[in-house]
């Protein structure tokens, strides 16, 4: 409520929208987001209420709600052409994250502090309050007689944030100081990320796969390494996360073994003096068949006939076409994308130009280093 009113303060004819998400979690939730509707509208701000319901399958739960927000938030403001997004996040929220990850034994990532801007899911999120504490933010809500709505999940010690943020109370730490933690963590973390990004600089990317001088990733510390293969198994995928760390690590020991390995969906390969990143082709298999003009989440494909469809050209197909010949391992040729009609193999553009289709790469070496930046 304080964020919605000091951004319509500062908004001077910016095109500003609200939006709330509802879990349907509580029978009071629907009643509350209606609440807040009517807040906005008092705004001239347009509001709009984001169901999620959730699967009956057990898990943890915040994290599902949590998946589920960044998710319907995302579609909501691409869906209205909004640039960026801002949250609520508050100095307490920093410091319960950051008791929450150490309890988990988290790395620097997981410690370091939630960013005020990052891009992830198609957006840019802006948390414009991290500097503020709760208790600030009901008092200049109380300053100008403003009400709010408390959720009663922040009193069910159910969940673990609620039994951190009990704990932080109990104790007497200071909010204020772990948050400030938190803070010199993120230094660290980009101190490490420019490492990584410098090593990152000699990587050769090529028809989507990476290649790192295997010498430079040996020789680079532990972090360094790992963060290296998070960032090149993200370019490869496209994925929103990072593997877990468990797997990474995992991942980590064989290749310095000498081995080949599959990690969230891209194939390792120590290959000579090289480390070779590409699509692990039983990944590239179950990808979405595509109408175009994206497939896989990672290649455009242009030119397109009604019929015609894009999937990975396979194992069984390589026969067809003269992969070799186009300076391909075989797994990356049968991981590339295939043109088919009627399930007949029209093209396969990355092998074998002259089909009148064209394909490139969704991401490029400047989205690479951002990956290793951001990580």
């Amino acid at each position: 409520m304080a964020l919605m009113h000091i951004v319509a303060d500062w908004s001077h004819g910016r095109r500003v929208m609200v939006a709330t998400v509802d879990h349907n979690l509580r029978a009071e939730s629907a009643e509350e987001a209606r609440q807040v509707g009517r807040a906005a509208r008092t705004l001239d701000l347009p509001h709009t209420t984001l169901n999620w319901h959730r699967d009956t399958g057990s898990g943890n739960l915040m994290a599902a709600a949590r998946e589920a927000r960044f998710r319907l938030l995302s579609e909501w403001a691409q869906a209205n052409r909004l640039p960026a997004i801002a949250l609520g996040h508050t100095a307490d929220d920093q410091a319960e994250t950051l008791m929450m990850r150490l309890a988990r034994g988290s790395g620097i990532d997981g410690l370091a502090a939630m960013a005020e801007c990052r891009d992830a899911f198609g957006v840019r999120w802006l948390r414009p309050m991290l500097g503020a504490r709760r208790e600030d933010l009901r008092d200049w809500l109380r300053g100008r007689d403003i009400a709010w709505i408390d959720d009663p999940g922040n009193e069910n010690v159910d969940f673990d944030r609620i039994r951190i943020r009990k704990a932080i109370a109990a104790m007497g730490l200071e909010t204020a100081a772990l948050a400030r933690s938190a803070r010199h963590i993120g230094e660290a973390r980009r101190a490490l990320s420019h490492y990584a990004a410098d090593t990152a600089e000699r990587a050769v990317i090529r028809h989507g796969t990476i290649t790192l001088p295997r010498r430079d990733f040996r020789d680079a510390p532990a972090e360094i390494r790992r963060r290296l293969l998070v960032a090149s198994c993200r370019w490869i995928t496209g994925a929103d996360y990072p593997p877990r760390r468990a797997t990474v690590l995992h991942a980590l020991e064989a290749i310095g073994a000498g081995s080949r390995v599959t990690l969230d969906g891209a194939l390792i390969e120590p290959i000579g003096d090289r480390l070779h990143i590409g699509r692990e082709p039983a990944a590239a298999m179950r990808a979405q068949i595509s109408d175009g003009p994206e497939w896989d989440n990672r290649w455009r494909v242009d030119g397109l006939r009604p019929g015609q469809q894009v999937s990975a050209l396979g194992m069984q197909a390589l026969a067809q076409v003269n992969w070799r010949g186009a300076g391909l391992s075989r797994d990356d040729a049968a991981a590339s994308p295939a043109i088919r009609e009627s399930g007949r193999l029209i093209a396969a553009p990355l092998l074998r130009g002259g089909s009148g289709h064209r394909v490139e790469p969704l991401r490029d070496a400047a989205d690479f280093r951002k990956l290793v930046m951001a990580h």
